[in-house]
C-alpha cells in the first residue's frame, strides 16, 4: 500500500515541479508601473487559467499522499522488529586472554561463620 502511495507522490511531485516552471510570472506587472501602464499592480488579477487551476489540483494532491504516506509507514512495524536478533555467544573472551575458571592453586573463599551464641 506504500509503495503505491509512494508512487503517486513521486509523479505528483514531478508533475507539480514541470506546471509551475511552465508558468509564466505574476511579478511582471509591478516593473511595468514605473515605466508604463498596468491596469493589475495591485488589483485583481482576471480569471484563473488552465495552469492555475491544474496547479492547485497537483499541490491538493499532493498534500494528500504526503499525509496518507505519514500515516501508513507510521503504522507498520519497525524494521528492527522484522529482523531476528543475533545468537549469543556462550563463551565470551575474557580480556588479555586468560583463562576463564577459578585461578589454579587458590582456594574457594568460604562464607563467614558467625559464632553461636553460648548458653
Amino acid at each position: 500500500m506504500s509503495t503505491l502511495i509512494l508512487i503517486v507522490h513521486l509523479i505528483v511531485s514531478l508533475f507539480l515541479i514541470v506546471i509551475v516552471l511552465i508558468q509564466g510570472g505574476k511579478g511582471a506587472e509591478m516593473g511595468a508601473a514605473f515605466g508604463g501602464s498596468s491596469q493589475t499592480l495591485f488589483g485583481a488579477r482576471g480569471a484563473a487559467t488552465f495552469f492555475s487551476k491544474l496547479t492547485t489540483v497537483a499541490a491538493v494532491v499532493f498534500m494528500i499522499s504526503s499525509f496518507l504516506l505519514a500515516i501508513v509507514t507510521t503504522r507498520e512495524t519497525s524494521v528492527l522488529n522484522k529482523v531476528p536478533a543475533a545468537p549469543q555467544q556462550q563463551n565470551m573472551p575474557v580480556p588479555g586472554g586468560g583463562a576463564t575458571g577459578p585461578i589454579q592453586g587458590s582456594q574457594p573463599i568460604q562464607p563467614a561463620q558467625t559464632p553461636t551464641p553460648a548458653k
